[in-house]
């Protein structure tokens, strides 16, 4: 757990807190609290009470509900994300779980002390409202999107997302275990096994382990628009 700070290239800048004071920057970095998790930690238990407000400074989370004994991933969230956000101001306890996919670092500030912010200033409950809205927005488009398409779709769908949205790169390690893609897109683990398969012998992608390269990404979004 470290408490650092500094708010010259602090990370804080560059979210909503464009509309705090300087006083007010200051006193948000100072207290501000750093804890590290290592891949497989959880970091927020579902059914816990809420008392920081959390955010994602590095790493990579994902966000899931237990619902008779299977796991339900929500959404996964990278650096700069608010991993708390759903639920911090409409209820006491958190309605979802947090686990680190990657090595991570969080930074939490007290919650009440976020409350009180938002009482006094009113630029920055709009800000704070509006990375709320756009969270949300965004878990309802990605579940949707997912839902229309077959399963060659969600497939293209899941690793596009890694490839574009997470990481920025055509080749990365993916994240998830082929039983959680399976979870996350609704579809059996033996689905996801047979599917990237195909692509594999399609020449779509290359599969080494846990490294997928995209070889053919027009044909991989081809795929995925056409669901």
């Amino acid at each position: 757990m470290v408490n650092n700070c500094d708010c010259e290239g602090c990370e804080l800048r560059s979210l909503f807190f464009n509309n705090v004071s300087a006083t007010e920057l200051i006193s948000l970095c100072t207290i501000k609290i750093e804890k590290t998790f290592i891949k497989g930690e959880l970091i927020i238990e579902e059914g816990s009470e809420i008392e920081d407000f959390i955010y994602l400074k590095s790493g990579l989370v994902k966000l899931y509900r237990i619902s008779d004994d299977e796991e339900q991933i929500i959404t996964i969230a990278k650096p700069l994300d608010f991993v708390s956000l759903l639920s911090v101001f409409s209820n006491r306890h958190f309605k979802y779980s947090v686990r680190a996919l990657e090595d991570s670092v969080t930074c939490s500030l007290k919650i009440q002390y976020v409350k009180d912010l938002v009482k006094s200033n009113g630029n920055f409950a709009l800000d704070l409202l509006e990375k709320m809205n756009r969270i949300a927005d965004n878990i309802i488009i990605e579940s949707l999107e997912i839902r229309r398409k077959h399963l060659r779709g969600r497939i293209a769908h899941v690793l596009l997302y890694f490839a574009d949205y997470i990481y920025s790169s055509h080749e990365f390690d993916l994240p998830i275990s082929r039983k959680e893609i399976a979870e996350y897109i609704g579809m059996t683990t033996e689905n996801v096994i047979r599917t990237l398969s195909e692509f594999r012998k399609d020449k779509i992608i290359k599969i080494n382990g846990k490294t997928i390269e995209i070889i053919n990404k027009p044909m991989l979004e081809k795929i995925s628009a056409l669901g």
